[in-house]
């Protein structure tokens, strides 16, 4: 049944009153443990090493893009990697400066004892933007100032050892993967000078020209031998209607005969040719010749005119066009031949185009290869040359630097609470714990005490309370234990005082 908070002091207080030597004894165990572990508790020093992270130099806007810098969390993280690594944590265990001679010969066990120490005491966390601190915890204030210098100096010294390590051994490796990838891209370009000796069909850009190129030279070509035929026809039909030979005779109708077969000829040519063509100029030279030799004849008026009969001669037009169909035949014959010639090449084309198709995967593949192995190989050049600069920046102490900016300092104040403060909080907790243990009995113990837990429990009206009563007897009683509890516990507070002054002055 709960009781109202309302009564809660004051029925506490009436729990210490009825419990005197009770809440004595608690105030003298209490008060006392507290002193005891006052002095059982152990004392912590704490000494630190303050190192800069050095990032600010001129190394690093020339260097700008080479590289990431790293943030100061990152940083201190890692300097707690590699502290806590085997190879550096060992060294402080078997320093016989810190652990005293033979520390270099202790068992395994007692080694795994101290490594699990120092990994367990050992603190790294930042300090601003460039700084971290290294920080040691040990009972002792000696070997927490011992510890805690050797931690920041092998700090310095291993982290420069591994960075020209790291530095140097990513040097090596891209060098050692361009010299393979020069191997590769010699071989693969030896491959390819041997495919291209074996095959010297071109490309397939090349043959395709080729082949564009011929048949465009065989349409001409073939353009020009139906122009030909076409001539070579018109030559065949003019040369059926000329005679093959004339009466040479002195009349007019001579003149006339000669003129109107030429005059036919210079038509079937204007068909199909313009006035600037060589023949059809040649015919007009020779109608304008006859005309003039026709007008002179009859200028002249010689008796000559009026014979019907002359000599029989050949005719000057028909032997020309026969002339002319025999060079047009024989160029028909050329051009027949140009076209062969031609036809030929063309299949010879295909056929190489056929090779080159053929050989057009493995050339492929070839030239793949080369072009791959040529870009990592030009990445790797300038990777290397990252790497060559970044040994060079580590071997002369540029780029990403630590220093020592604080020296570890000898603790002279332990860490954490103090034999004053346990002396001084006894006798509170001493005073207070009866109280404190009353409240939570009160709290906890199922009997009524006061009449409103009678009517908010069972819901009716409380009409009287019988009070308590006490004696005379058990009031004088009362009064002789109230002051031998005070009595005691005076004494045990000047004991505890006493105790606690001696202490301080360093008497215990």
């Amino acid at each position: 049944m709960a009781l109202p908070l309302s009564q809660l002091p004051r029925e506490a207080l009436r729990e210490v009153r009825s419990r005197k030597w009770l809440s004595f004894l608690l105030f003298a165990i209490v008060s006392s443990a507290v002193l005891a572990l006052g002095f059982l508790w152990p004392y912590k020093y704490e000494s630190s090493v303050v190192i800069f992270v050095d990032d600010q130099n001129i190394i690093r806007p020339l260097m700008e893009g080479s590289a990431v810098p790293t943030e100061i969390n990152e940083r201190a993280s890692a300097a707690k990697e590699l502290l806590w690594s085997r190879s550096v944590i060992e060294q402080i265990a078997t320093d016989s400066d810190i652990y005293g001679e033979g520390a270099a010969s202790a068992s395994p066990e007692v080694l795994e004892g101290r490594i699990a120490g120092l990994r367990s005491n050992l603190i790294v966390r930042p300090r601003g933007d460039s700084y971290f601190s290294i920080e040691y915890t040990a009972e002792s204030q000696i070997r927490a100032f011992k510890v805690a210098q050797r931690f920041g100096q092998l700090f310095i010294e291993e982290n420069n050892q591994r960075k020209r390590s790291e530095s140097r051994a990513a040097y090596d490796f891209i060098d050692k993967q361009v010299k393979g990838y020069e191997k590769q891209l010699e071989e693969v370009e030896r491959r390819l000078k041997d495919f291209l000796s074996r095959n010297v069909d071109g490309t397939e850009g090349e043959a395709n020209n080729r082949m564009a190129d011929l048949r465009r030279q065989l349409e001409l070509a073939q353009l020009e031998r139906e122009e030909l035929e076409t001539r070579a026809n018109s030559l065949q039909q003019q040369l059926s209607n000329l005679p093959p030979t004339l009466r040479q005779g002195k009349t007019e109708n001579a003149f006339q005969e000669r003129i109107n077969t030429l005059e036919a000829r210079l038509d079937a040519l204007r068909l199909q040719y313009h006035d600037s063509y060589p023949d059809i100029v040649i015919l007009r030279e020779q109608l304008a010749e006859l005309r003039k030799q026709r007008d002179r004849a009859l200028a002249e008026a010689t008796p000559e005119l009026n014979q019907n009969q002359g000599e029989s001669v050949a005719n000057p037009v028909y032997q020309e066009v026969r002339s002319e169909l025999v060079t047009t035949r024989a160029d028909m014959e050329t051009i027949q031949t140009r076209i062969r010639s031609i036809e030929r090449l063309i299949s010879e084309q295909k056929e190489r185009m056929e090779r080159i198709q053929a050989n057009k995967a493995q050339y492929s593949e070839l030239t793949r290869d080369m072009e791959v192995n040529k870009q990592i190989y030009d990445d790797l050049l300038k990777r290397r040359e990252k790497a060559r600069v970044s040994m060079h920046l580590d071997i002369e102490g540029q780029g990403l630097n630590y220093r020592i900016n604080e020296t570890a300092q000898y603790p002279l104040a332990p860490d954490g609470p103090r034999f004053e403060m346990f002396a001084m909080a006894g006798l509170f907790i001493g005073l207070v714990a009866p109280f404190g243990a009353a409240i939570g009995w009160v709290q906890v113990d199922p009997r009524i005490r006061v009449r409103s837990q009678v009517e908010e429990e069972f819901d009716f009206p409380v009409l009287e309370q019988i009070p308590v009563v006490r004696t005379p007897y058990e009031k004088r009683r009362d009064r002789r234990i109230t002051v031998a509890v005070f009595i005691l516990s005076a004494l045990v507070a000047a004991a505890y005082i006493a105790v606690v002054a001696a202490t301080i002055i360093g008497v215990i």
